[in-house]
């Protein structure tokens, strides 16, 4: 849709916000305006947080979660099973397990699948840096948690055939996660049993 703007900053403001994943200009439109409404103080606050976020965001040495300091909440704390890592694609699956409240290992998160069809490989995925946390030792069990689509397999595979030798158990979700589902719109009960109830990778083949 376009519009005719009165003002250059408030189409630019527009065109910013409707980059952002599923923001239409309409919607995005509505933002900005909604953001005109508040008082300095708040578009100041609402400013500076984004600002924050290119500059004070780190990702974590470990598992590379999202984090504040040197190790996210998850790795730092020292009640949590470090001997498991449970593998996924980004930082929202890692908050969509922490929800079920039914997984007490640690995490890692690769930073996306490998996609032929958009070029990303396994140079691309963070890898190398799962490779070093095993070699560390103690490590005696991976979970596979991405999301069950060809890509997902692919990757699952993958990873299977780099690191079987150096884990002594590496699973998968139970096929309660349909084939075909992305983790973000499977329910919280689903996805818990899929990780209690976590099959051996090679009896997927």
């Amino acid at each position: 849709m376009y519009f005719t703007y009165s003002s250059k900053q408030l189409e630019d403001a527009v065109r910013e916000f409707s980059k952002l994943p599923g923001i239409g200009t309409k919607t995005a439109l509505r933002l900005v305006l909604h953001l005109l409404k508040e008082n300095r103080e708040s578009l100041d606050h609402f400013g500076n947080t984004i600002l924050r976020l290119g500059t004070h965001i780190r990702y974590c040495k470990d598992c590379m979660n999202i984090c504040d300091d040197e190790l996210c909440p998850v790795c730092a704390d020292k009640r949590r099973d470090h001997s498991i890592i449970c593998i996924v694609e980004n930082v929202k699956d890692v908050m969509i397990i922490e929800n079920t409240r039914q997984y007490r290992g640690v995490y890692h998160v690769l930073g996306g699948i490998i996609s032929p069809m958009d070029g990303i490989g396994p140079a691309d995925l963070n890898i190398d840096s799962l490779e070093a946390r095993i070699k560390r030792g103690n490590i005696r069990e991976l979970i596979l948690a991405l999301s069950a689509t060809m890509e997902g397999d692919t990757t699952n595979y993958y990873l299977y055939r780099r690191l079987s030798k150096s884990i002594p158990v590496i699973s998968t979700l139970a096929r309660g996660v349909s084939i075909g589902d992305e983790l973000e719109f499977i329910d919280e009960v689903t996805l818990g049993r899929s990780i209690l109830n976590r099959v051996p990778f090679e009896m997927n083949k």
